[in-house]
């Protein structure tokens, strides 16, 4: 399982990087490898707004369908509109081609309550 040193992690198996007041979220190695071959993506508009703990997306698998959870409150400003013609590329690099939003965030305070790799490994393994 890879597990990235530099991110942080959510209990539903997102990861986030925050740089400066923009975070990517994606899913994270364990949940596209639980999920099996990803057949579809739906992601959210651009300028959507989102609230911690929200809903913002779709991957759908072969053998199933999982919502995916922003962990920060923001903006959405980048929807990574590729994967909607191969979402495979969440399962071959979940943490490089297979990011799913950027958000502008505005409150970073959530973030002390995610998992840093550590953790995660050790709620994963």
């Amino acid at each position: 399982m890879n597990v990235p040193e530099n991110l942080k992690y959510t209990e539903h198996d997102e990861w986030i990087l925050l740089e400066g007041d923009v975070a990517t979220i994606g899913i994270t190695d364990y949940a596209q490898n639980e999920l099996g071959e990803i057949v579809f993506v739906e992601l959210p508009e651009v300028g959507a707004p989102l609230a911690a703990g929200d809903s913002f997306g779709v991957v759908e698998s072969v053998k199933a369908v999982a919502d995916v959870y922003s962990p920060l409150a923001g903006e959405v400003v980048e929807a990574n509109t590729p994967l909607e013609d191969d979402p495979s590329q969440i399962n071959s690099a979940a943490f490089e081609a297979g990011w799913l939003v950027k958000i502008k965030v505005s409150d970073t305070a959530p973030l002390d309550g995610l998992m840093d790799a550590e953790a995660y490994k050790g709620y994963r393994s």
